[in-house]
């Protein structure tokens, strides 16, 4: 916090006692904060108060009076009794050498902001400023293998809780003086630091003037994870379909900044939010870029086959089974007229409750600890399945349908487009169970219409496909080989979007 920002603050009173009050009364019912008033001078006639957080600062390994003392310049070194008040303020006035990181701050609110962030504030009686000696220790999750994307092939490293070792990750990737941070504190109680990056040349000024606007507005609110902010800037919040990207890999968010995207930090989670998120993004796997260019491209189009599977099947089987039965093969006509007799319910409400219990038991398997949620998750669907047979509550046809709508979705690199997904099923199931396959085709038509709207950071959602451009195919449901992504940038189509 820089003093040049505590105009209007109580200022820092030469009278020691005065300090001390206004301090104790401040930070009353805090019974963490430890306050020690140590003498010095050659009849200890001068006073010293020191003031901390003990419970950011585990391990005191030295007297911080005495430091602040033993930094002095070595002419005047001598034992601490001995340094005169008038020493201590030219040495520091003057930026003296010090082993520690120091800071000299004239106001009290900067002094207990330096506290809450686990700085040693030593104030002397006489001086109308402190001392912040910088001594934060924290215990640290340590730097291990992504947990929420799993590593086929590449680097290994991801980012944990704080900031300072994941922007250290990300400047060990990208050297070059135009990756540009910016750091600031959000508003509210917590002053959460936030970050932003983003590389010149690469970024849209557009796109960047637009994110800038929009982020100011959304600092001036409490901010404790990084979906506060995805939220507060995005085109629209009631949309199924998410317009930012998360990654806990540092070659993930490399990568994203080469492409011209800006990437967010907040300080408390590992999570890195990537700005803009446009539709063929999500479809996108890190190790496309690791493999041979047939491989990538062969997994890209299964993962467009799965998505459309896991966003239409249920409602196919809906519209077919009520309305447009002379659709389905003889054969296959007859065998799910025959798992289905006995069955009490509606092909409608039998497949919504296989779903609405699919759901549950994902959602159980998520929140339940790992050692047994995955187990429940597995034998639930395996019982409640073949118990639902054998009662003929749902048809094995249902079943199976619903098993492979799920395994479908979890193919999806992108976990909020798997969320997105799971929302607009049911509402195609309705418009299914209603107008059969003419209802599923204007179901698909108004996700279509919403799609080629929708906007993130002021670009559209679709490109380059709507608006089409064929040039910038090359990485969309197809991986060109990388001589050519390397030879044509795949940033390039950044600079041409223009806000309408």
């Amino acid at each position: 916090m820089d003093s040049t920002e505590s105009v209007g603050k109580e200022p820092i009173s030469k009278k020691l006692s005065e300090n001390q009050d206004w301090l104790k009364q401040t930070l009353a019912d805090c019974s963490d904060i430890n306050f020690q008033l140590h003498h010095y001078g050659s009849n200890f006639e001068l006073g010293a108060l020191v003031v901390y957080c003990e419970s950011l600062i585990q391990y005191l390994e030295i007297n911080y009076l005495k430091k602040a003392l033993q930094d002095l310049v070595p002419q005047i070194i001598g034992p601490a009794t001995m340094v005169t008040l008038e020493e201590v303020i030219l040495f520091f006035d003057q930026n003296g050498a010090s082993s520690r990181q120091t800071e000299v701050v004239e106001k009290l609110e900067d002094a207990v902001k330096k506290i809450m962030y686990g700085h040693v504030v030593i104030i002397f009686d006489g001086w109308d400023k402190a001392l912040c000696f910088h001594s934060i220790c924290m215990e640290k999750r340590s730097i291990s293998e992504p947990i929420n994307e799993s590593v086929v092939r590449g680097p290994h490293d991801s980012t944990v809780e704080d900031l300072t070792i994941n922007l250290g990750l990300l400047r060990n990737r990208m050297k070059s003086e135009k990756f540009k941070i910016h750091k600031c504190f959000a508003a509210g109680e917590t002053e959460t630091e936030v970050v932003y990056g983003y590389l010149t040349g690469a970024v849209n000024p557009e796109t960047l003037a637009e994110f800038k606007k929009r982020f100011e507005l959304a600092i001036k609110h409490e901010i404790l994870e990084s979906s506060y902010i995805e939220e507060l800037i995005e085109d629209s919040s009631y949309s199924p379909f998410p317009q930012y990207q998360y990654t806990e890999r540092t070659d993930v968010a490399v990568a994203a900044l080469l492409d011209g995207k800006i990437i967010v930090l907040v300080g408390g989670t590992p999570g890195i939010l990537l700005c803009p998120g446009l539709f063929s993004d999500f479809f996108k796997s890190p190790e496309d870029y690791y493999v041979r260019t047939v491989f990538a491209s062969l997994i890209r189009i299964l993962r467009v086959v799965t998505f459309l599977l896991a966003l239409t099947l249920p409602a196919l089987y809906i519209a077919f089974s009520n309305f447009d039965s002379e659709l389905i093969p003889t054969v296959l006509l007859l065998a799910v007229l025959d798992s289905r007799e006995g069955i009490p319910f509606p092909t409608f409400i039998e497949a919504m409750l296989m779903e609405f219990l699919f759901e549950i038991l994902r959602e159980a398997g998520v929140r339940l600890p790992k050692p047994v949620g995955s187990a429940v998750s597995i034998v639930g669907a395996l019982v409640i399945g073949q118990a639902a047979i054998i009662a003929k509550i749902a048809s094995p046809v249902v079943i199976i349908i619903v098993a492979l709508t799920g395994i479908a979705s979890f193919s999806l690199p992108d976990y909020n487009m798997a969320i997105g997904i799971r929302i607009l099923r049911f509402i195609l199931m309705v418009f299914a169970a209603i107008l059969g396959v003419f209802g599923l085709m204007i179901g698909l038509l108004f996700i279509f219409l919403h799609l080629v709207s929708l906007r993130s950071l002021g670009q559209p959602y679709m490109a380059p496909l709507a608006p089409f451009r064929f040039s910038e195919l090359r990485d969309v449901l197809v991986r060109a080989p990388l001589k050519r992504l390397i030879r044509s940038p795949r940033n390039q189509h950044m600079h041409k979007f223009r806000k309408d």
